[in-house]
């Protein structure tokens, strides 16, 4: 099987080295980059319409990243009757059902294992659950980069700065950690995963809080109650309804979601005979995404079918399917936003029982535009209560 490689940066490389070393029935015979990019191989080369007009080249691995022009160069792939394999979440979110529908028409594959989880096999067994359940549940920490700084917050006891720099060094975050801390990445796996769970094109937007504003006084609050925060993705499926929300959100300590350390994920399934699956393992890094995409290209190699889904279930987007309570620090006198709510003060912040999740997001609009630097997690699940989770001596009842 012949393969060429769209995109030469860290998991472009990391595919070429694990097949160069490997399965001797694959072989890197293109390697598209750009004009900028110095040819330093035979394979290189910046003409993508002889890759895509070679007869002998069966697979298009594309690791370029971003929508444009990832979005045209895949398209073009299929159409020129090409397998793809990519690890690009964003143009998959988005463009999953346009994908799949025209490589159904030239009779090809397109996989993207490496979009959601990094090397752990979460899409081939999320695929394998849902041919026989219906999944309800999608949950768990899907961003190694927000995980490391959350982890190294709490246990080497930093402030958010200074670990992000950190992370960067480490390559873990890029020189722009936008989507990773402010929770865009996890929106897109969260879409990918939601898509194959459900057979439903995702919505365009979903509520979303990430990690920018979290401060080492509120890791420091949290741990005083016996807390991890972490930040989550997650959706839920109630009949022809469903959520989807990323946001921070507290563990008990002693909970596996709080234990995921470092730049691990762990992500969970619900389904109505297997019950829970859980996944655990490297989210992200060369390797690891290199790893998903090679077996992806076995699976090709073999004529291993994927889960075919067409993504047209007639499904709801309800942002406020989940209720839970929330813990809210900021400005006080955005307190008032939540005075028909029931709430506690505890140890100067606010802690808002059982409002629903969309509701709550809204408000957090609100809250931001009086306080830029306010921060706000969820707390336990939606039938613990706060009073069960942050259980300070001096709780003041305001609502």
């Amino acid at each position: 099987m012949k393969i060429a490689i769209l995109g030469f940066g860290t998991v472009g490389s990391g595919v070429y080295d694990i097949i160069a070393n490997g399965d001797t029935r694959m072989r890197v015979t293109a390697i598209f980059i750009r004009p900028t990019h110095p040819a330093t191989m035979p394979e290189m080369t910046t003409d993508l319409d002889a890759i895509l007009n070679d007869p002998t080249i069966d697979v298009i691995v594309e690791t370029m990243g971003g929508l444009h022009p990832a979005h045209d160069y895949i398209l073009q792939a299929l159409q020129h009757g090409k397998h793809v394999v990519t690890a690009n979440k964003a143009v998959v979110a988005k463009y999953l059902p346009e994908f799949t529908a025209v490589a159904a028409q030239h009779h090809v594959q397109l996989y993207f294992e490496a979009t959601t989880g990094g090397g752990i096999p979460w899409i081939r067994n999320l695929e394998r659950a849902a041919r026989i359940d219906q999944i309800d549940t999608i949950e768990g920490i899907f961003n190694g980069t927000s995980n490391y700084i959350l982890d190294q917050m709490q246990r080497a006891h930093l402030d958010f700065d200074p670990v992000l720099l950190a992370a960067k060094d480490m390559g873990y975050a890029e020189a722009d950690p936008s989507a990773d801390i402010d929770g865009e990445d996890v929106v897109n796996k969260l879409k990918i995963s939601a898509a194959l769970a459900y057979n439903m094109a995702p919505p365009r937007d979903v509520p979303t809080f990430g990690i920018r504003n979290v401060s080492k006084a509120d890791i420091d609050f949290f741990a005083s109650q016996h807390q991890v925060l972490r930040l989550i993705g997650k959706s839920k499926r109630d009949g022809d309804h469903y959520s989807m929300v990323v946001e921070p959100r507290l563990y008990s300590e002693t909970a596996l979601a709080a234990n995921t350390f470092e730049n691990f994920n762990l992500i969970r399934l619900h389904g109505q005979t297997i019950g829970d699956l859980q996944f655990y393992g490297q989210g992200a890094g060369k390797y690891p995404t290199a790893n998903a995409i090679v077996q992806d290209l076995y699976d090709i190699l073999e004529n291993a079918p994927h889960l075919d889904r067409s993504f047209d279930q007639p499904l709801h987007f309800d942002a406020n399917l989940n209720v839970t309570d929330y813990v809210l620090r900021a400005d006080p006198m955005t307190f008032a936003m939540f005075n028909d709510r029931e709430t506690e003060i505890v140890n100067d912040r606010l802690v808002i029982k059982q409002i629903p999740t969309g509701d709550m997001h809204k408000l957090m609009r609100g809250v931001l535009a009086i306080d830029a630097d306010a921060f706000m997690a969820a707390i336990g699940d939606s039938e613990l209560a706060a009073k069960d989770v942050l259980h300070q001596q001096d709780q003041e009842v305001i609502g």
